[in-house]
């Protein structure tokens, strides 16, 4: 999988909502509204998670749950982030 250029991580970006790039990553805070809420919500994530081989960063603190996500293997951000990137939003 190839590393996207700048001009075409902008561009997927503009079609997400509330992601932001940092770098060679880009990341999401989810407001689930209580601990356990934000634990079921990390448990959603596992099966597109698995299905695509690709395996986001995840940061819980109580209601909130920060996904953050890059292509290890290609040392940055491919079209495989962007793809699971709308995924999880479709699940929250």
């Amino acid at each position: 999988m190839d590393v996207l250029g700048d001009e075409e991580i902008e561009a997927k970006l503009a079609e997400l909502d509330g992601w932001e790039r940092a770098g060679t990553t880009i990341a999401k805070t989810f407001e689930r509204g209580d601990f356990v809420g934000s634990v079921r919500f990390v448990d959603s994530l596992v099966e597109p998670a698995e299905a695509m081989g690709h395996h986001p960063d995840l940061e819980i603190s109580w209601d909130k749950v920060t996904v953050t996500l890059t292509t290890h293997s290609a040392g940055g951000l491919t079209s495989n982030d962007f793809e699971l990137a709308q995924r999880i939003d479709a699940l929250a």
